[in-house]
């Protein structure tokens, strides 16, 4: 019989991703939601009403043989008390695992983040074997929700995203992509360090080589594409998306980060020009293969993007 997923986060930027692309890998997807929403005709639906107190759990699992769990409040909200990391990503999240272990659910897929296994920046290729050293409370109530999985008799993986892209993105990416549609020159041509970005349709492929395991896993995963790019790679590849070339022109890294100190904007500076490289060799010696380059996918990006009304 077609393995049925339940999914949480279905309305998210990644989860109408699955909720598209799930079914034609030979799932059947059930949406938990909040409240009652319009869904792709394929994805069936189950309203538990808020996540942190999920109601008809009992209903909602049932003939469920794993669960998506994508829902939670996002890094970006970088203004969001600590007591909401704690509750919608830590709480929730094992509340839902307890819930999935009562009914019988064979798998408990989370996505976590790359901020669960380091900070914004790493002198060395970040892998899952190294101790995970959070260090904002996004990334700390992330690892708490790992660490709460790990206490109970069930089946779980996390997998650690670093920043994800692809259509629809907010965020980090949707910056880069409002940047790479500028007229202008950017001076990002001297940056050299390298970050490494994940497809949504690589995200895809590995929730669907953690959900095939035969295995018990109850373990993280790291996941990014193969190639990590500098920040002046990455909009070239948007540019040349945009049918333009890289205008990118290099200026000393130190006058970049003392203009970016003086107008409040370090943080921004420590996202763009610090290295972050991740390596997935474990998730690919589970059968992960991503089929997505990087550079490929940003110029589809933005090509996808180039006549929305931004654009314009």
């Amino acid at each position: 019989m077609t393995p049925l997923i339940a999914l949480t986060g279905a309305t998210g930027f990644i989860g109408q991703h699955l909720l598209r692309e799930l079914p034609k890998r030979g799932f059947r997807i059930r949406a938990l939601l909040r409240r009652p929403t319009d869904l792709p005709i394929q994805a069936a639906s189950a309203v538990i009403g808020d996540i942190v107190r999920p109601q008809n759990m009992a209903a909602a699992l049932e003939g469920v043989d794993a669960i998506i769990h994508s829902a939670g409040i996002a890094h970006a909200m970088s203004g969001a008390p600590e007591d909401d990391y704690r509750v919608l990503n830590t709480e929730a999240t094992i509340n839902l695992a307890r819930a999935a272990h009562r009914a019988g659910v064979r798998r408990f897929v989370f996505l976590s983040s790359i901020r669960a296994q380091s900070g914004p920046v790493a002198d060395t290729i970040v892998t899952e074997a190294d101790e995970a050293k959070p260090t904002n409370a996004y990334g700390a109530s992330k690892l708490a929700a790992e660490e709460g999985l790990a206490q109970l008799d069930l089946d779980w993986v996390a997998l650690r995203p670093v920043l994800v892209y692809g259509p629809g993105v907010k965020g980090n990416m949707a910056e880069m992509l409002r940047l790479a549609r500028s007229p202008y020159p950017l001076p990002l041509g001297g940056l050299s360090a390298r970050r490494s970005l994940l497809s949504l349709d690589n995200l895809v492929a590995a929730i669907d080589a953690v959900l095939a395991a035969p295995e018990p896993l109850r373990r993280p995963f790291v996941i990014a594409d193969r190639e990590a790019l500098t920040v002046a790679e990455m909009v070239a590849a948007l540019r040349r998306g945009l049918g333009r070339g890289p205008g990118l022109f290099p200026v000393p890294t130190a006058l970049l980060r003392a203009f970016c100190q003086a107008t409040r904007r370090e943080a921004i500076f420590t996202r763009r020009a610090g290295t972050l490289v991740v390596g997935a060799s474990a998730l690919a010696r589970l059968g992960w293969s991503p089929t997505v380059a990087t550079e490929e996918g940003l110029e589809r990006l933005a090509r996808d993007a180039g006549n929305g009304p931004s654009a314009r």
